[in-house]
């Protein structure tokens, strides 16, 4: 177990601690108020302290606003992602072609890891606002347009939306497969025996064994989509999400001495996500009762 806890605490434990240490800590430099003994000149002097200023700051402004939209945007995100994939998957188990089977669960599998730059990329060239293959098709042959009557555009809240969709969705039909196909002939078949409708078999049986895989999903692709950041960053680089805070504060587009603003930014991340992860946890070691 050596190597193992020595990995979690090199990749995870470490950088955790130096995003602490630097979320409270910040630097300021006088102007040149202080004189060289050698030289008898005024340099300029930094001093170090710790205090709540970073998060504070981070917590107002558009900093504020990038995580409020960053927040709103995986929720939606993971809301649709999760029905519709919840909606795939169920199809899938319950159907009868095997070759259908495989080819979706493979599918799901690579698109559920294909993201970044080759997605954002993929989306430029499908809908962009003016040159995009499916956009100037739509309005060349149907007098269609996608921002204007569609109220579709990928530098928007709507259009991210539909790109996160693109891999939360096969994502959440990997998930959600082994938890359906868990689900035990034997209680369908005793909840007919017993005069139970099909709508009544998923209300009292199927559905509270399935709702905390569920919920547990939803929070899996919410984590998902809020941690995201390269395939936004191509798509619209001043769209106002967190991760492109960052992004912008480890650039050096702040004030002399907001340097660790990032650092307090990711550690905000860190007192969102943390929650939703333990409670994951929490739902899988539930859902595992039922579906072992």
């Amino acid at each position: 177990m050596i190597p193992f806890f020595a990995f979690v605490g090199l990749v995870f434990v470490m950088p955790i601690g130096f995003i602490l240490v630097d979320a409270f800590r910040r630097t300021t430099t006088s102007n040149g108020t202080v004189r060289d003994p050698v030289t008898q000149q005024f340099v300029h002097t930094s001093t170090t302290r710790f205090t709540g200023a970073n998060l504070s700051q981070s917590l107002h402004g558009v900093y504020l606003t990038s995580l409020e939209t960053s927040v709103k945007l995986s929720a939606l995100v993971a809301v649709v992602g999760a029905v519709l994939g919840m909606v795939l998957a169920s199809a899938v188990v319950n159907s009868r072609n095997s070759v259908l089977r495989q080819v979706v669960t493979s599918g799901s599998a690579v698109l559920a890891n294909f993201g970044g730059i080759p997605l954002a990329f993929l989306f430029i060239a499908t809908l962009d606002t003016n040159s995009g293959v499916l956009t100037t098709f739509l309005q060349d042959h149907f007098h269609f347009s996608l921002v204007d009557d569609g109220h579709v555009q990928l530098s928007q809240l709507s259009g991210l939306a539909l790109v996160y969709l693109y891999f939360l969705v096969p994502l959440m039909v990997l998930v959600m497969t082994p938890a359906i196909e868990g689900l035990k002939p034997q209680w369908g078949e005793a909840a007919e025996n017993l005069g139970a409708s099909r709508w009544a078999y998923w209300r009292h049986v199927a559905g509270p064994v399935l709702a905390p895989s569920f919920l547990g999903s939803v929070l899996l692709l919410f984590c998902s989509s809020f941690s995201a950041f390269a395939t936004a960053y191509a798509i619209n680089s001043s769209f106002p999400l967190v991760t492109i805070r960052i992004q912008s504060v480890l650039s050096g587009n702040v004030l002399p001495g907001q340097e660790n603003l990032g650092a307090a930014l990711a550690l905000d991340m860190i007192v969102i996500v943390l929650p939703l992860t333990v409670v994951y946890q929490l739902l899988q070691r539930r859902t595992s009762r039922w579906l072992t």
